[in-house]
């Protein structure tokens, strides 16, 4: 009788992917992103992938597994990144010790969360090298992305927006 070893079945479901993406021309890499927001993100995917770490406000994270681009960008082609923002601060936390004054406190946390979805168009990465995908979470829940092997901030880095973006007063609908 044989002994499954999760580890290694993981793993060799994991190889199994890479291997079959590679055979059909996709360039696999993970899923980062970068926060020009005050809110936390709490959360995010990308195409149903999760990006792992959670983001603070005017952060970068991600790390999620796996942003698999197609050898070749096609007109057209479209990521769904779903998100959960929140309270960028503990601020007001009043510990453990009064747990009345620690429920109003979580309730209030609680009560700032939301959930976003939107479908946002993957840049032409034609005769580039691709690296997964780094998604930037916009004041007024906008997003863009890139496939780009560069750091952000460098020179060639195709999205230039700063790390700190003022929040509107309003935002379009």
């Amino acid at each position: 009788m044989r002994t499954l070893n999760p580890c290694r079945e993981v793993l060799g479901a994991l190889g199994g992917l890479v291997a079959a993406m590679l055979v059909q021309g996709a360039q696999a890499g993970t899923l980062e992103a970068i926060n020009h927001t005050h809110w936390a993100i709490n959360r995010f995917s990308v195409d149903g992938r999760s990006g792992i770490d959670i983001i603070g406000p005017y952060q970068g994270g991600g790390g999620g597994c796996c942003f698999n681009a197609p050898s070749r960008w096609r007109p057209g082609m479209t990521v769904r990144v779903d998100w959960e923002t929140g309270a960028g601060s503990s601020e007001g936390f009043p510990g453990f010790g009064e747990w009345d004054k620690f429920l109003i406190w979580k309730k209030e946390i609680e009560s700032q969360k939301r959930q976003h979805t939107k479908v946002v168009p993957i840049p032409d990465y034609t005769g580039q090298k691709t690296c997964g995908l780094t998604v930037h979470f916009l004041p007024c829940d906008e997003l863009e992305v890139t496939t780009s092997c560069h750091a952000y901030g460098s020179p060639e880095y195709p999205i230039k927006t700063p790390l700190h973006l003022p929040q509107p007063q309003s935002c379009p609908n």
